[in-house]
């Protein structure tokens, strides 16, 4: 019995002295977050409206961190391509393709959740949470955005093809 315990302070003590990033990445060291990620636009909720008709959240490696790209679809066929990289910390990194941010800084909070904080001109103008779920394949994103006002809550399904990632 004694001999459990051992292994499993030995085991536990290994663990804290790993960097918080890596702990956050789990055993494989790969981040849920990357791959390719489809709104469910019929389980999502835009406050104020209207839905897009379709989003995918593309997150990859990048030499300082994660590279994301969020292309959206509007009706009438207007798109946007909004794109970020940024490395998890209190860093600010610069955002292209959005008229409403300008920069972010991204969180992690565990190995599942992210909290990202909005600005436009050094001033914070929202907040955004991601949440993956343990099985790896949705992903519920939450924005709650003071300029302009928006409460969003959006659910998106990773693409089959990254479900290994």
């Amino acid at each position: 019995m004694k001999h459990v315990a051992l292994v499993a302070l030995v085991v536990f003590s290994t663990f804290l002295a790993l960097p918080i990033p890596a702990r956050a990445q789990g055993v494989s060291g790969e981040d849920p977050l990357l791959g390719t990620w489809h709104l469910i636009v019929s389980e999502s909720t835009y406050n104020p409206g209207p839905k897009p008709t379709s989003q995918t959240r593309t997150y990859e490696k990048h030499p300082i961190g994660i590279k994301a790209t969020v292309r959206t679809v509007y009706a009438g066929g207007r798109s946007t391509t909004v794109q970020s990289v940024y490395d998890y910390g209190k860093q600010e990194h610069p955002v292209t393709g959005s008229e409403e941010v300008d920069t972010v800084v991204v969180m992690r909070i565990d190995a599942s959740t992210h909290a990202v904080t909005l600005l436009h001109a050094g001033i914070e103008i929202g907040t955004l949470r991601r949440v993956i779920s343990r099985d790896g394949k949705r992903m519920t994103v939450t924005l709650e955005r003071r300029t302009p006002k928006a409460h969003n809550i959006e659910v998106y399904e990773k693409a089959e093809n990254d479900e290994e990632q």
